[in-house]
């Protein structure tokens, strides 16, 4: 792993404006691009001399290019809005087959900056409007109000309620994510509707255990895993309670957890680095409808899911766009009056430390306890 500060000096040395929020009490600090939509590029557990949480890609960066559809220069936590395929995607335009070459990140998602409304310490606060039209082409005029904070580990329920934490590095912090109808009409499902959709890429390592807990309570499938075809039983595995996926970077594959399964919380251990990330967000509820985001014809538009993880690797032409891996939770679909608002909570959690605390606290947290993670993939 790169130190914070050596991935700090690198986006300074491009001359990319950031805002960094720190405590000194605990060391941690996290790195904000207010140009790049006010993301989380990366974070630490103390200091420059910590380790960088977040994936940056550098070569993109160094180049000074900008790519003709999406510009992925990392970030471990940013704000897109679903759907992205479907009939009421935002990144096809209305009549167009859904395929790369028609592919388009808008670009208030993706090289235009948010306004800084708000800059303390520990607290940020960004804001941008923007008029976007679906696939369907159904306009809409929209507000984004987004605040990350920087959290000490007692400051989160969360934390406060988990074994160990004190013994483990932390670096917290939660993000409010607030859209707004501008507009004039209402948000209905005839016209589609956008979500809140949470997106963090972080580096793969060979040991690398994605784990997302989910609730038997729910109906329908556990875990949707087709989005890039079948995967092998060696990259995936469900036992009671728990979804694991293997992460490397070496294999293209996606899952997503369906409205009603989720639980609030998903994560990853990698024992090769000592570190476990957390992410909470605001869970579904009952009759709550999430956009669906593959592309194409789609059965259920507002079927889709909560959370996904995406593994990085190499496409049908060979090419690897990182390496590296997501985590990605989404709110409900914005059915919203015009002045209307939905809020998207998320908080985002970095813990390292010796193997042992880092065992003890995936036993609070973990169906089937560290046992079940550990054991996932060992044949």
């Amino acid at each position: 792993m790169r130190s914070y500060a050596e991935d700090v000096e690198f986006l300074q040395s491009r001359h990319i404006g950031i805002l960094e929020l720190s405590d000194r009490s605990t060391g941690s600090r996290i790195c904000i691009v207010p140009q790049w939509q006010g993301r989380v590029m990366t974070s630490t557990t103390r200091g420059e001399r910590g380790p960088s949480f977040g994936w940056i890609n550098r070569k993109l960066i160094a180049s000074g290019s900008t790519l003709a559809h999406f510009n992925p220069v990392g970030g471990e936590e940013r704000l897109w809005l679903g759907p992205e395929g479907g009939p009421y995607s935002f990144y096809f335009a209305p009549g167009a087959a859904q395929t790369y070459e028609n592919w388009q990140v808008p670009a208030v998602l993706d090289t235009l900056p948010f306004d800084v409304a708000e800059a303390s310490g520990r607290k940020v606060r960004l804001t941008r409007e923007m008029e976007l039209t679906n696939a369907s082409g159904t306009r809409f005029r929209m507000g984004i109000d987004r605040t990350v904070e920087l959290l000490r580990p007692e400051e989160s329920e969360f934390l406060r309620k988990l074994p160990a934490v004190r013994e483990l590095e932390t670096v917290a912090y939660r993000s409010r994510n607030r859209l707004t109808n501008l507009g004039d009409e209402a948000w209905t499902p005839q016209g589609g509707a956008p979500s809140i959709w949470m997106l963090g890429m972080f580096p793969p390592t060979p040991s690398t255990i994605v784990f997302v807990p989910y609730a038997d309570s729910g109906s329908g499938p556990v875990v949707n895993s087709g989005y890039f075809g079948p995967m092998p039983g060696n990259r995936l595995r469900v036992s009671p309670g728990l979804i694991c996926m293997r992460i490397d970077g070496a294999f293209r594959s996606k899952i997503g957890i369906p409205a009603g399964r989720d639980t609030g919380c998903c994560g990853s251990y990698d024992p090769q680095s000592g570190s476990i990330t957390l992410i909470r967000y605001t869970r579904s509820t009952a009759g709550e409808r999430y956009v669906e985001s593959r592309w194409g014809e789609q059965a259920d538009p507002f079927g889709g899911d909560v959370v996904n993880a995406y593994n990085d690797g190499p496409t049908e032409t060979g090419t690897v766009m990182g390496p590296f891996y997501e985590l990605e939770t989404s709110s409900p679909a914005a059915f919203l009056d015009p002045g209307a608002s939905r809020t998207h909570l998320q908080e985002v959690f970095h813990l390292q430390g010796d193997r042992i605390h880092l065992e003890a606290l995936l036993d609070a947290v973990v169906p089937g306890g560290s046992a079940a993670v550990k054991q996932a993939f060992k044949s």
